[in-house]
Parts: structure tokens; C-alpha cells; sequence
């Protein structure tokens, strides 16, 4: 399992919900700032942002990276313990 790190913009339509969703469809996640999550997954980033495409229209944008072995932050939505496990 891989924690990947999702950030996306929603331009014209702003579906929220349905994205977010999906992003919790996920069995481990966590919401890092407003746009921006980690998840838990077997999954290639390829597979995660093409499963993510399907709520969200044709002018949105998204970037999907796999978690990497440093990592920084402050004033973060989720727990420090979170991403200290995870990331």
C-alpha cells in the first residue's frame, strides 16, 4: 500500500460532494488543507486519478503524487499523527 497526495482545482462547476466522496471511498484518507488530501491505496496514481476523473468535468484540474520519505507542514486540516503513520 502506497499513500498518494491528491490536489485538484474545480473551475466553472464546483461539485464538491461528488468528489469528495469519492476521495472517501477510499478506506484510509485524510484532508490535508481545502484541495488537498492523502489516501491510503494498492492503487497506481494512474488508476487513482482515473477513478477521481469521473466526478469532476473537463476543465478541472488534479495531480496525484505518491508520497515520498520527507515531509513538512503546519496548520494542517488532519491529525499530525495522521500523516506521520501515513505519509
Amino acid at each position: 500500500m502506497a499513500c498518494y497526495i491528491i490536489n485538484y482545482d474545480l473551475r466553472k462547476q464546483k461539485d464538491y460532494e461528488s468528489l469528495i466522496a469519492a476521495i472517501k471511498s477510499y478506506d484510509t484518507w485524510a484532508k490535508i488543507l481545502k484541495s488537498c488530501w492523502a489516501i491510503v491505496t494498492d492503487k497506481s496514481a494512474v488508476e487513482v486519478r482515473d477513478h477521481l476523473l469521473k466526478y469532476m468535468d473537463a476543465d478541472d484540474g488534479i495531480f496525484v503524487i505518491k508520497s515520498g520519505r520527507e515531509a513538512a507542514w503546519r496548520n494542517v486540516e488532519c491529525s499530525d499523527d495522521w500523516l506521520k503513520k501515513h505519509l
